[in-house]
């Protein structure tokens, strides 16, 4: 098990790297010049020879002389470090821009992963156990209604239900304007306003990631090692957690980045639906 995982790390850092070398193409590829755009408020009060020595000037600064494989290893060492370098929009380091924003997304998106694995996994465990029983057809209806519809029209719906029809949660904004108190009443008001983005998020991520461990838990149990394990005597309980959800889990691990991607992605929307501070904001302004 160790080895199948350190195996996909390896893998994950070789297409991290490919994708940089296409990212950092992208981005040379890109019309218009930076050394220009930082001097473009200052060209009309300055004389040409002042501007094209400023402008030599901020190439040296922004390593444009230098070569393309040296711009590009520069370019990944600082975003490995956290330098994104400076918003020429913002007129502000992009780090200290995307600061709250990012911690906001962060703190969503990783909360989301504590209740779609508490309710996911032991939820396909059962669908799989229990195959064509009624709850099983109950538990597909629902997922596949998760799954299939878009991500702003769960949110609305549940903004409908949950803060227009049943007044419980608020619909926007990261925490109470003008709130104070001690860190832990903070931290739970972040948490309340939290609660609805939060609900879209696990709702929507329940459809595909339950019918996945249905799937697997299922060709498990069709395995010739259950027939052996059961042969044995083993009862069903050790069957199903020891041996058949343990070998399930393997291909399971290998959707994890990509689903851990696509809430990523996902949450822009939720974001921008809930007027919440993320990067979906940032992302969307532009």
């Amino acid at each position: 098990m160790l080895k199948y995982v350190l195996k996909r790390l390896a893998y994950i850092v070789v297409v991290f790297l490919i994708a940089s070398v296409l990212l950092f193409i992208l981005y040379k590829s890109v019309p218009g010049d930076p050394a220009r755009m930082m001097l473009e408020g200052n060209k009309m009060s300055m004389k040409p020879e002042e501007y094209e020595a400023r402008y030599q000037d901020a190439v040296r600064k922004l390593g444009l002389d230098k070569p393309l494989v040296i711009q590009y290893f520069a370019w990944l060492f600082n975003t490995l470090r956290g330098d994104f370098g400076y918003s020429l929009t913002y007129k502000m380091p992009v780090r200290q821009m995307i600061g709250v924003p990012m911690k906001n997304t962060i703190m969503l998106n990783v909360w989301s992963l504590i209740p779609v694995f508490a309710i996911t996994l032991p939820l396909g465990i059962a669908t799989a156990v229990r195959r064509g029983s009624r709850f099983d057809s109950t538990v597909q209806v629902i997922t596949i209604i998760g799954y299939s519809l878009p991500f702003f029209v769960i949110a609305l719906l549940f903004i409908f239900l949950f803060a227009v029809k049943v007044p419980i949660f608020p619909i926007s904004g990261v925490q109470t304007p003008g709130l104070k108190g001690t860190p832990m009443r903070m931290f739970l008001d972040k948490l309340y306003h939290m609660a609805l983005p939060l609900l879209v998020m696990v709702f929507t991520s329940l459809g595909g990631l339950t019918r996945y461990v249905r799937a697997t838990m299922i060709e498990a149990l069709r395995m010739d090692y259950i027939r052996t394990a059961r042969a044995k005597g083993l009862t069903e309980k050790v069957v199903i957690y020891s041996h058949a959800f343990r070998n399930a889990l393997i291909p399971f691990i290998t959707i994890m980045t990509g689903w851990f991607i696509s809430i990523f992605s996902g949450s822009v929307v939720i974001e921008r639906t809930f007027l919440w501070n993320g990067m979906g904001k940032v992302i969307i302004d532009a």
